[in-house]
């Protein structure tokens, strides 16, 4: 029952697709495709990743743009997975319990749908401290 009735719950409608996010600072257009092996945003080793990664968060798309290395500004995409997507083990149970950031990686390629063009972003005082984090040598799961 709901708390407004004694009418009995009616489901309506049940969600079954989610927007996927992605935060860069590549200017992408609709029908791009993101792919893997690009060297990642953080970390000391120099290597290339051979995942890319996707959101189900808007916040965490958001820091995606924010962290991303590159000149210009951020831009934050929707994009649909080509491929199979599994849990990104940085985010999830390996690093933090669940997936709070509903974070995803994938090996094939993301198809950018569209972008996010009005977003808030984090305050300079708040990016600084995520990426002196990152200068700790903290290196990402890619495996």
């Amino acid at each position: 029952m709901s708390c407004f009735s004694c009418q009995p719950l009616r489901v309506v409608g049940e969600v079954t697709e989610w927007l996927f996010y992605h935060g860069t600072k590549a200017d992408l257009k609709p029908g791009e495709l993101i792919t893997p092996g690009q060297t990642p945003n953080f970390g000391q080793k120099v290597r290339t990743s051979i995942h890319v990664y996707l959101t189900r968060t808007l916040d965490a798309a958001i820091w995606g743009a924010e962290l991303a290395a590159g000149e210009g500004r951020g831009r934050v995409y929707t994009v649909q997975p080509i491929g199979p997507i599994e849990e990104d083990p940085n985010l999830t149970d390996k690093k933090f319990r669940g997936n709070p950031t509903k974070s995803f990686r994938s090996r094939e390629p993301l198809k950018v749908t569209g972008e996010v063009t009005h977003w808030k972003g984090h305050n300079q005082e708040t990016i600084k401290a995520m990426k002196d984090g990152f200068r700790l040598g903290l290196e990402p799961i890619d495996d």
